[in-house]
């Protein structure tokens, strides 16, 4: 069985398909008998601004940190977010900046040349995505950058893999049927911590 880590960067704390959908991983991820642990991000207490660069140390609040230490300790990370003016809420992107961090990510390379040793490496993950456009013209003309953002630059850069995507678009418009199918959906990937 393998343990797992939902991060819903949904910037607000309320009913919204974001959680919904992290509630039916959660829920197919507990069926499957994996240990799973949940952040919704606006539900926590911590400064998303990193002061200084990446050689500044920043002390992790205690929900950053108990993000940081369970993160450590999964082998499968979901991340579960929608897409806001064309990428990721300033809210992932500061969680993501402020636990992402060398010593955790990546070990601390200052000071010499090379890559970087990759600290996550043995880790998957699966990024979630909801959006008012049909997943495809974000694919195809507007290019994903977000999605590549966080799969190739962050994630693959510390060493997660595979990482799998799953794009929920037009959101608005579809009606209560297809949101059902999306929560199977993902239920079902969460049994299978995939």
């Amino acid at each position: 069985m393998a343990s797992v880590v939902i991060i819903v960067g949904q910037p607000k704390s309320g009913p919204s398909l974001c959680e919904a959908l992290a509630e039916a991983y959660r829920r197919g991820a507990g069926a499957g008998g994996h240990k799973v642990a949940l952040f919704h991000l606006a539900r926590m207490d911590f400064d998303p601004i990193r002061h200084g660069d990446f050689d500044t140390s920043q002390p992790l609040e205690p929900d950053l940190k108990a993000a940081q230490d369970a993160m450590r300790a999964a082998d499968h990370l979901v991340f579960v977010w929608p897409l806001w003016l064309g990428t990721m809420p300033a809210l992932l992107k500061g969680f993501l900046e402020r636990t992402f961090e060398p010593g955790f990510a990546i070990d601390d390379f200052s000071g010499r040349s090379g890559w970087p040793k990759k600290l996550l490496k043995g880790k998957s993950a699966r990024i979630v995505m909801t959006m008012g456009m049909p997943g495809l013209v974000y694919r195809l003309w507007f290019g994903a950058h977000a999605l590549k953002v966080l799969k190739r630059n962050i994630l693959g850069f510390c060493g997660v893999g595979p990482i799998r995507t799953s794009i929920h678009g037009m959101v608005e418009a579809v009606g209560d049927a297809k949101r059902k199918r999306w929560l199977e959906e993902m239920e079902a990937l969460g049994r299978e911590a995939r």
